[in-house]
């Protein structure tokens, strides 16, 4: 690669350049023109989906305006009829039967707190009854000890009175004893 004259592309590498679409020839652009319009068509059919959704728009619309509006609307006139005819008629009676109902339950409620009220006195009376029969017989029962502890009182002093008599008693006849024994003794 000495050479000192301009550089000429080799014979092999001008083909390699025509083949690759690099030089040489010009295309013809009618030629390109089929090639973008199947390209277009492959990409509406492949990627392009807004013709299928349009159509399923207009087939929901169509459906749920036409078909379905008749039907809502009936039943938007079945729940009116409904109403009103709870408001008119269900709700008057069912007021009309709550109130009889808890004007019964109210006078069973006054019976029955009159009852228990009634109870409660007379548990309150028998327990006031049973605290002073407790009461009397607690008083009854500190009497009974009082003297109780009066005769076990008197009982021991006539125990300890005949007990000191027995050891006087004893005494004397141990001094008595006692003296005699000095006697035989001496």
């Amino acid at each position: 690669m000495s050479g000192s004259g301009p550089m000429t592309p080799s014979p092999s590498k001008s083909e390699e350049l025509s083949v690759s679409g690099g030089g040489g020839k010009k295309r013809d652009p009618t030629a390109i023109h089929p090639i973008l319009k199947d390209v277009g068509e492959i990409y509406s059919r492949l990627l392009d989906h807004r013709p299928v959704i349009q159509g399923e728009i207009r087939y929901f619309v169509k459906e749920f305006e036409e078909k379905r509006s008749f039907r809502e609307v009936r039943v938007l006139e079945n729940m009116k009829n409904t109403v009103f005819e709870a408001n008119d008629q269900t709700l008057p009676k069912c007021e009309r039967v709550m109130h009889d109902n808890l004007n019964e339950v109210l006078k069973r409620l006054q019976a029955g707190n009159e009852m228990i009220s009634r109870l409660q006195q007379r548990e309150q009376e028998e327990k006031q009854l049973q605290t002073e029969k407790l009461t009397a017989g607690e008083k009854q029962r500190i009497a009974q000890w009082e003297e109780f502890l009066k005769e076990q009182h008197s009982l021991k002093a006539v125990v300890d009175e005949e007990h000191a008599k027995a050891m006087e008693r004893l005494k004397e006849q141990y001094a008595i004893m006692e003296k005699d024994l000095n006697k035989h003794t001496l």
